[in-house]
């Protein structure tokens, strides 16, 4: 099985990635897994949005570069428990199995795959409370008689119409008037209607 290990390590000087990726090698080695790639993000916090090695293995995931990810622990990887029901969920639709050294998790186990399938119950349950939420807002927004969506531009359409016959483009007359394409175009649609 093709592997990789990721690790990573906050802003501390003192720390390093060396004692994980000792471990982690090991296990690679144990389990007879060919590891293919180390991505290692040093001085980066577990909150951070941007980890750059993270960011480099989730698209080589995606890709198909490798069927396992090694982790040290799980909060090396994610920054909180939504984000990593999301990671759960993109490594079970990328055929991924991710193993954890010190949480004793094996994700390519019978019992791992339950926990993703587990994990993926839960992020749909959560995609679902927060569109019922939204349309909960809407619905009380709309009962106090608020206006959703964009406010409606009052087009100029003299100033349109002598701009398009003067052989103007749209592009053109958009740049002049401030308007969007999108407005002169349905405007000129309408009008010709």
């Amino acid at each position: 099985m093709r592997a990789v290990i990721y690790t990573r390590v906050s802003t501390s000087a003192n720390q390093s990635v060396e004692m994980q990726l000792r471990d982690l090698r090991q296990l690679a080695q144990q389990r007879g897994l060919d590891t293919v790639a180390e991505y290692c993000d040093e001085g980066f916090s577990g909150s951070s949005d941007s980890r750059p090695q993270l960011d480099r293995m989730l698209a080589d995931a995606q890709k198909g570069k490798f069927s396992a990810i090694l982790i040290w622990r799980l909060d090396r990887l994610g920054r909180s428990l939504q984000h990593l029901v999301r990671l759960f969920e993109n490594f079970r639709v990328w055929n991924v199995a991710l193993i954890s050294y010190g949480d004793g998790l094996d994700f390519s186990t019978s019992m791992g795959k339950l926990f993703y399938q587990l994990s993926g119950a839960f992020a749909e349950f959560e995609r679902d409370c927060i569109r019922e939420r939204v349309k909960a807002g809407l619905r009380y927004a709309r009962a106090k008689g608020v206006k959703l969506g964009q406010k409606r531009v009052t087009l100029d359409l003299d100033a349109i119409q002598a701009l398009r016959s003067e052989g103007h483009s749209i592009a053109a007359i958009a740049k002049r008037t401030g308007y969007s394409t999108g407005s002169i175009h349905r405007s000129i649609k309408q009008s010709a209607a």
